[in-house]
């Protein structure tokens, strides 16, 4: 009953589907035909990751890969490298620094600088009229990974 559906579509290397009924989120279904409609990954074999991080915050970057963290004090359009690699993965395998990879720095681009969502924080106390609202919007900046170099 569990059976895993694979169907290959153009080079079997670039797209593979993958969809098991009972066990993958996020596959739709179809009652009335019992057809499986398949979500696509991508599978890339030079693909290659860090672990980074940046502003206090651990972050898994790729290249041109856009991630939102804190405020960094750089312009728009800069160019910011980060050197407090955690981890590296590419193609020839995994490596994994004890605290950090020397020599091994991400470079990113600074897109934009914006506030994020608006969190609401409400405390109240039942029965003894006590009610506080306050909202809070985190400073953001918006970045572009360009280039990652293993020292």
């Amino acid at each position: 009953m569990h059976k895993i559906l694979q169907c290959f579509v153009g080079e079997p290397e670039n797209f593979l589907y993958f969809c098991s009924p009972n066990q993958f989120r996020g596959v739709r279904s179809d009652r009335r035909s019992g057809f499986v409609h398949l979500r696509k990954e991508t599978v890339n074999k030079d693909s290659m990751y860090a672990i980074v991080t940046i502003a206090g915050q651990q972050f898994k970057v790729e290249k041109d890969r856009k991630v939102f963290v804190h405020r960094l004090g750089a312009e728009e359009g800069a160019s910011v490298e980060f050197d407090e690699v955690l981890l590296v993965e590419d193609e020839s395998g995994i490596k994994v620094g004890a605290p950090v990879l020397s020599g091994a720095k991400v470079t990113a681009k600074v897109l934009s600088h914006l506030k994020g969502d608006k969190v609401i924080v409400f405390k109240k106390k039942r029965r003894k009229g006590y009610k506080k609202k306050n909202g809070h919007r985190q400073y953001l900046s918006q970045i572009q990974i360009e280039d990652i170099v293993i020292g």
